[in-house]
């Protein structure tokens, strides 16, 4: 928690952004290490990082802060049908599924790039990390938990470039 407080730190948001840089982090951090010990997003932690992001970008937008509501909600959409669909197809969970609007809105609070590269981010650290389990002979069969991923993708991006 420490270091996704001082990453947000460092990334310089003020005002009604950084705290939803905040409670994504804090609400990111949790998911993701109940995520790894037992491979769930439970909606007691997504509802609330969902919702919580949603009404401090919505403090943001009142505040007349740079960024979009209607393009953070728009990319909170987006994420989450790309997410919906992956889910149908492939063996994504609904928790990352339910976790995506969050992503999607910090990430499209600033603009599309962002959220195109916060998302895309997610997936290439868990291609990394699944290579690595498939170099190490242990791939297989072993199940990868995507909520860090997601999390440190997302974080990554948003305290970055904006």
């Amino acid at each position: 928690m420490a270091a996704a407080f001082a990453a947000v730190a460092a990334g310089g948001a003020t005002g009604w952004f950084a705290a939803a840089q905040y409670w994504f982090a804090a609400c990111g951090v949790a998911l993701a290490v109940i995520d790894v010990a037992v491979q769930r997003l439970p909606d007691v932690l997504t509802v609330p990082a969902c919702t919580g992001t949603l009404l401090l970008l919505t403090a943001a937008a009142v505040a007349g802060e740079p960024g979009s509501l209607g393009r953070a909600a728009a990319a909170a959409a987006a994420v989450t049908a790309t997410f919906l669909l992956l889910a149908l197809l492939a063996e994504m969970g609904m928790g990352d599924v339910k976790f995506a609007p969050a992503i999607g809105a910090l990430l499209g609070w600033s603009s599309w790039r962002n959220a195109l590269w916060g998302t895309a981010a997610g997936f290439l650290l868990g291609a990394v990390a699944a290579v690595a389990l498939l170099v190490s002979g242990r791939g297989r069969r072993t199940r990868l938990a995507f909520g860090p991923f997601m999390v440190i993708g997302a974080l990554a991006v948003t305290v970055t470039i904006g």
